[in-house]
């Protein structure tokens, strides 16, 4: 199929939007790139659904193949993995424009989360920045395989199982508050686990967890800063493992994450005041372009918010700058961010 069947010009660019239809006002966001193609001097814009039987994934080969300069992710987290997923290793970016609750890349890059003509304005005009994919084999108790990516976060046990029992009706309603249900629900029993685990070319080591994360990028919502040191484009993983005894434990892991990461570390005086501190034995950081991890039991796991089922062992290593991103223009100069 010609260009010019497809609605753009000889010579023009054009954009792809992959669209999850419950989470975005559709007119409206026609409406708006609509006008910004015209204004940049792009084509007509072509406009992929995505379906529970394709959450985006073959919805960005068919914009791939039908010659797209852009693919606009409109949807939650899910959409965006999705479409990065078949983006991996090529030239064309990815824009971003946040919808739902969690918006994990967005945040991560400091894009804008509720201005919707900005971050499509972005999509025509901004700059490339090419950024580390994780991919993951997960095998299931069966021995059967799969393979994904995830931008932000991918994480085994508790966190997980959070995830998979947050109330998807109490979410739409109330956003991320909505984790606090979980996390009570969660809690009760215990939840730590003994899992074996190999980083990079290392000798094999144990530990017995609550939680265990694989971070891409280091800020999740509410502005907490999990991981200090990770970087988006730094080809490494920045590991933590989450491992409190009680309720003295959690308060050890609030203190670090919330007052030394969220707050301290942020300001040159905080910076001076952390000196010294030493770590806690509630958390352990890692850091490596490769793990495997295998729990005694199969446990839940999720990629960036989304709950991925159980899993009898996870391997998960980086894909280093192997997906393009816009970013406003006139952020170019932060190009890149492990600099």
């Amino acid at each position: 199929m010609s260009s010019e069947q497809l609605g753009a010009s000889e010579g023009q660019r054009v954009a792809a939007v992959v669209y999850n239809p419950v989470k975005v006002e559709l007119e409206r966001l026609k409406r708006v790139v609509g006008d910004a193609a015209r204004e940049a001097g792009w084509g007509e814009s072509r406009w992929y659904e995505t379906s529970v039987e394709d959450p985006g994934q073959g919805a960005t080969s068919k914009a791939l193949d039908d010659g797209a300069d852009v693919v606009i992710a409109a949807g939650g987290d899910g959409t965006v993995r999705a479409v990065a997923e078949a983006l991996r290793d090529s030239d064309v970016p990815i824009s971003l424009l946040p919808s739902g609750t969690g918006n994990l890349l967005a945040r991560n890059l400091e894009l804008s989360l509720d201005n919707l003509e900005e971050s499509v304005w972005t999509a025509f005009t901004g700059a490339d920045r090419r950024i580390d994919l994780g991919l993951v084999e997960i095998e299931r108790g069966d021995r059967s395989r799969d393979r994904h990516v995830f931008l932000v976060m991918a994480g085994l046990g508790l966190d997980a199982k959070m995830i998979a029992n947050t109330n998807d009706d109490l979410k739409k309603r109330v956003g991320w508050l909505a984790y606090v249900d979980a996390i009570a629900r969660s809690l009760r029993g215990d939840n730590r686990i003994r899992v074996r685990f190999r980083l990079d070319d290392e000798q094999p080591a144990s530990l017995r967890i609550n939680t265990m994360l694989i971070g891409n990028c280091g800020l999740l919502p509410a502005n907490i800063l999990l991981l200090p040191e990770a970087a988006v484009d730094d080809g490494i993983f920045d590991i933590v493992a989450l491992r409190p005894n009680g309720f003295l434990g959690w308060l050890q892991i609030w203190v670090k994450v919330v007052w030394e990461n969220g707050i301290l570390r942020r300001t040159a005086v905080g910076r001076k005041l952390m000196r010294g501190n030493k770590e806690v034995r509630t958390l352990r950081y890692l850091k490596g372009k490769s793990i495997v991890i295998r729990p005694e039991t199969p446990q839940e796991f999720q990629l960036d918010g989304d709950t991925f089922g159980e899993a009898a062992a996870v391997k998960a290593w980086v894909d280093a700058q192997a997906l393009a991103v816009k970013i406003p223009a006139d952020k170019a100069d932060r190009l890149p961010a492990s600099s």
